[in-house]
């Protein structure tokens, strides 16, 4: 079966309204928390660990909503929206290899920040490379990202985790 392996503005924003995996399955968010503009390439090989690879990018322009309130004088994209970009990523992942339910996050390992992106910046590039997918009646990923700011690598994360559920009552 032939799959979509990079996907537009456009078409993540389907995604948020649930028109890609159909109802009751994966939804990205849509704007403000959106933290992607482009998915320029997804695959189910590949990656460090050859189980998949995601790469996504996000356009940064000074106007974004964080800028204005993270920190006034002083603005800074808050670290924890390029995590929660990570943990997109992976449940999007989850939804387009087939696999059903609504995503949720479920923890990080780790994470380490050794920059940031600030108004100037032009572009942040995420990538994700699955470590270990589990498609039964548990759906679980497990992934390791990177995020750079134009070029320049500014944030780890390892074990990042997200499940997909078919009833979240009780979560």
């Amino acid at each position: 079966m032939s799959r979509t392996e990079s996907f537009d503005r456009e078409q993540l924003l389907a995604c948020g309204h649930g028109e890609m995996f159909g109802p009751g399955n994966a939804q990205l968010p849509v704007p403000n928390m959106l933290m992607m503009d482009r998915m320029t390439h997804i695959s189910d090989g590949g990656g460090p660990y050859g189980k998949g690879e995601i790469i996504a990018e996000l356009d940064i322009t000074p106007d974004l909503w964080f800028f204005g309130c993270h920190f006034p004088g002083d603005p800074v994209m808050p670290g924890c929206l390029g995590l929660d970009a990570f943990w997109q990523i992976v449940g999007f992942y989850l939804a387009w290899i087939g696999n059903p339910g609504h995503g949720r996050a479920l923890g990080v390992g780790e994470v380490k920040f050794s920059g940031q992106v600030l108004p100037n910046a032009k572009k942040v590039t995420y990538k994700v490379g699955m470590k270990r997918v589990i498609s039964r009646k548990l759906v679980l990923g497990i992934a390791d990202g990177t995020m750079d700011v134009d070029g320049r690598e500014i944030y780890t994360a390892k074990d990042l985790r997200v499940g997909l559920f078919t009833s979240t009552e009780g979560f």
